[in-house]
């Protein structure tokens, strides 16, 4: 892991550990740079956090852990600090739009996009070039992105839902009730909701993140992969319980071409995402935005297995 570390970020967190004698752990680092991928203010943001307002960080005689970054990037988020609060004005310039959306949903950039778009929005430290080529800068920046997006999306939301309505008496979620429920609510106001969202062509993938999010702050987490020409959303949810920690997939497509290509695309694309993640059930959405598709044909749900794991596959 060292080997990822630049001298820079070292260095920030190595000063609070000199000054205080409280060391982080390497699995703490780890996340640090994880969550940052080295973003100097990040960096800065959630150190401090983890050692000044999270209450077992304060603690000098502990070290700081994973579970303490961990918390101290949700405080960051949740209170929407300064440097994300203007990241989340960015996000309503069309410049912006115009690069960040298609990310969203895994589509290609559109012909409107400009050499000068990519350049400022790069420039921002929104997005960086990787191997799967233009990708949101950090995972910190992937969940506050649509979060924003979807603000009064997830407040409306608050007087519909509620977490405890999606959790048993052995305190796991019930993803498949919780997605049921997604897609009675989809096919009854997502005319209506999806043209509030500035970012329209993301919509359906927004639309299923307010509605996630707003159930899993009741005591769970969503991280979330997307990038330009994925064709896909992967949302990985995580929930504590008393018996351990659950995990479960949500693969996000929108129907192209044919469902069976769209189908099998898909399958294939869960599988990958939900061995490498150790989920222990997996669900695959199909958003079909053809025009002229009666909710009667759109809306279904079936059982499917691909390598032997069983992936419960719902239309939209």
């Amino acid at each position: 892991m060292t080997t990822n570390l630049s001298l820079t970020f070292s260095d920030r967190l190595l000063e609070h550990t000199k000054e205080s004698g409280q060391e982080f752990t390497p699995e703490a680092l780890e996340l640090v740079w994880q969550l940052s991928a080295g973003q100097p203010w990040l960096v800065n943001a959630l150190a401090y956090a983890a050692t000044f307002e999270v209450t077992e960080g304060r603690d000098r005689s502990h070290s700081i852990s994973a579970e303490v970054i961990q918390t101290a990037k949700e405080r960051l988020i949740l209170e929407r600090v300064t440097h994300l609060d203007q990241l989340a004005d960015k996000l309503k310039e069309p410049r912006v739009q115009r690069v960040i959306e298609p990310l969203l949903h895994g589509d290609d950039l559109d012909e409107d996009a400009s050499r000068d778009d990519i350049t400022y929005v790069l420039d921002l430290g929104l997005v960086r070039r990787g191997g799967y080529g233009l990708q949101i800068a950090n995972p910190i920046y992937r969940e506050v992105i649509p979060r924003e997006l979807t603000l009064i999306a997830q407040i409306n939301l608050e007087a519909r839902q509620r977490s405890a309505w999606y959790v048993g008496e052995d305190g796991r979620l019930d993803l498949p009730k919780l997605l049921a429920a997604f897609q009675h609510f989809f096919r009854e106001n997502s005319e209506i909701w999806l043209e509030r969202f500035d970012y329209k062509e993301a919509g359906p993938h927004l639309l299923m993140q307010a509605f996630l999010q707003r159930i899993l702050n009741g005591g769970g987490r969503v991280e979330r992969e997307y990038g330009l020409g994925r064709k896909r959303t992967d949302l990985l949810v995580i929930w504590p319980y008393p018996g351990g920690v659950q995990r479960g997939v949500i693969e996000l497509k929108v129907l192209s071409r044919s469902l069976e290509k769209t189908l099998a695309e898909g399958l294939a694309q869960t599988w990958e995402y939900a061995d490498r993640c150790a989920a222990q059930e997996s669900h695959l959405i199909i958003f079909d935005r053809r025009p002229g598709r009666t909710w009667k044909e759109r809306i279904w749900q079936r059982q499917e297995q691909y390598n032997g794991l069983p992936i419960t596959v719902w239309g939209m």
